[in-house]
């Protein structure tokens, strides 16, 4: 399973080169023994605030994934032409967080069934995804979703609709939307679980 993951930034954007949370430097270099994931579950100012908040997470960054063009910016993500989706990138310390503990924040912290949208959010840009950095992730994440699927079948819910795949490129999201809900306490959140555990 290949991975081609450039961490790619917008010449035409300032850049933050720490995390407004933490003060941790978003961009690396990063400890060693640190491991990485990469989800997409709507709007991804709720979704980083989920995993940034985890004891166990080095670091979190916004940014776009999985689409055809380089450099995109938020205007063209929204557009629905560049097929990236909004992506939260993590850097985890394996020995206090598991990945399948990030699966399970993933899994219980939206609604996997929706397809191209969240909540009232609509749009290619905020479908669900994981985005796996090796074979064993990529196994542990098929196998979360089965399990995941099983428990939605019998309370009744859809079909997930997660895409799962290996982590393709990564462009960082313009300043202003990193760690936005710190920066905006009250700002718009539509992401939120079905209420089934994993």
């Amino acid at each position: 399973m290949g991975i081609n993951l450039n961490f790619m930034t917008k010449p035409t954007y300032s850049q933050s080169e720490c995390h407004f949370v933490n003060g941790r430097n978003l961009k690396g270099p990063f400890p060693t023994g640190l491991e990485s994931a990469m989800f997409g579950m709507g709007c991804f100012w709720g979704v980083e605030k989920v995993f940034w908040t985890r004891k166990g997470v080095w670091v979190t960054a916004v940014g776009y994934s999985g689409g055809d063009t380089e450099n995109p910016t938020y205007q063209e993500v929204c557009s629905g032409r560049t097929n990236h989706n909004e992506v939260v990138f993590i850097k985890y310390d394996p020995k206090l967080l598991s990945y399948p503990d990030l699966l399970k924040l993933f899994w219980e912290g939206h609604n996997p069934t929706q397809g191209n949208r969240q909540g009232n959010d609509i749009g290619t840009q905020y479908r669900s995804g994981i985005y796996t950095f090796d074979p064993n992730q990529y196994s542990e994440a098929m196998s979360s979703r089965e399990k995941y699927s099983e428990k939605l079948s019998k309370s009744g819910f859809g079909s997930i609709t997660t895409e799962i795949k290996s982590a393709d490129s990564f462009y960082y999201a313009e300043d202003y939307h990193q760690q936005y809900l710190a920066k905006n306490p009250g700002g718009y959140c539509g992401l939120g679980g079905l209420g089934i555990s994993l």
